[in-house]
């Protein structure tokens, strides 16, 4: 005997359903704020025990979503802003009856929505952009306030990245949350993003693989481990740089008109000289960059300068590894990681942060040292 759907425990709305694209299924309706996180929940970034990257929203910001609370508590309000939500196709849509009004330009058509209430606790949607604003109306006094939501039809997590990025870019979304979410994404993005995917995808691979000198190391927005002392934002950056610059030590494997890119041969040069690094400056290494300026993000930034100009000069059938080595041995006598004044530019190791004119600064530093002994044993 076939079930009744409307059987089923749900909430049901009056709404609009459209489609937009490729035959994909959106709705347009008003909930009670306190409903919102009866029907959709919070799916928070974090990596699972295997390293996957789960879920795609930061953390509750709980001095705004007070604020949002106070504002909502203070009397009559407009809020007018819309929760967007991916809903599951387990909800369903029943088309009003009657003709359509004189004028109708098609656009949707009106119906009840039923959003199920699963009985196991899990939900039938979550929220792509509004978390923030859902955990204030939960938590706002007057619990019927009507919100705008506006809800497309999917289960596939890529597609909510994807939206969640879309809709957050233009916002003070963090940068390196962003960049995180970036290599799980599988669409087309936008031109300003596009080029930060790869750098990503580099990052996390540094920080899970096995061979990496940085493996565990690297802080990401999805975890809070104490051994992690590099901020991806530092790497990341030193991998776009040298990826976008004619001279750059990774230029060579980026995709062009007439090749794909080589991330395998990108991360076999960044393992060869960060490995090197490792060895040069064995206690500097790992260390809090309170302790270690080599792993500040003012230090991953200037050696990454230092990167593109040793590693340009290997030969194409070169050892990687032996020639960023014996680069590096040469200056090592000289660097103030740990302790020390940094002889050129007047300043102490810990004197060093991570603002432009710093990095520039101990960038220069570098290249001159690089510059002054490996020409001294050219002569």
């Amino acid at each position: 005997m076939r079930r009744t759907r409307i059987a089923e425990p749900s909430i049901a709305v009056r709404a609009l359903r459209t489609e937009q694209g490729a035959g994909l299924t959106m709705y347009g309706f008003f909930i009670a704020g306190a409903d919102l996180l009866q029907i959709a929940e919070i799916s928070r970034v974090h990596r699972d025990g295997e390293g996957s990257l789960q879920g795609f929203q930061r953390k509750e910001i709980r001095h705004h979503v007070q604020s949002i609370v106070e504002f909502l508590d203070g009397g009559p309000v407009l809020f007018p802003n819309a929760i967007i939500l991916a809903l599951s196709p387990h909800a369903w849509f029943l088309e009003s009856r009657g003709g359509k009004p004189g004028g109708d330009t098609g656009a949707s058509v009106a119906g009840t929505l039923r959003i199920p209430l699963p009985s196991d606790g899990t939900k039938a949607a979550w929220i792509v952009d509004g978390q923030q604003r859902s955990l204030a109306l939960s938590r706002a006094r007057n619990k019927d306030f009507p919100v705008p939501v506006v809800a497309f039809v999917s289960e596939d997590v890529s597609v909510h990245r994807e939206q969640f990025i879309l809709v957050n870019k233009a916002r003070p979304l963090p940068p390196r949350l962003i960049d995180e979410l970036l290599p799980e994404v599988r669409a087309s993005l936008p031109k300003d993003l596009a080029p930060r995917k790869m750098p990503s995808e580099l990052v996390n691979l540094m920080n899970s693989a096995a061979d990496s000198p940085f493996q565990g190391l690297i802080r990401r927005a999805s975890e809070d481990r104490p051994e992690a002392v590099v901020t991806d934002a530092a790497l990341v950056r030193v991998i776009q740089r040298s990826l976008g610059s004619a001279l750059g030590a990774l230029a060579p494997y980026k995709e062009t008109v007439t090749s794909a890119a080589d991330p395998t041969a990108m991360y076999r040069v960044l393992v060869a000289f960060w490995d090197a690094v490792r060895e040069a400056f064995p206690n500097a290494w790992g260390l809090p960059p309170t302790e270690s300026r080599l792993m500040h993000s003012a230090g991953i930034e200037a050696m990454g300068t230092l990167m593109d100009r040793i590693m340009s000069r290997v030969s194409p059938d070169g050892d990687l590894r032996r020639h960023a080595a014996e680069s590096l041995a040469r200056i090592a006598p000289h660097c103030c990681w740990t302790s020390g004044r940094w002889p050129d530019i007047e300043r102490d190791w810990n004197d060093i942060q991570a603002v432009p004119r710093d990095i520039r600064l101990l960038s220069g530093q570098l290249t001159r040292l690089d510059h002054r002994y490996s020409f001294a044993r050219a002569a």
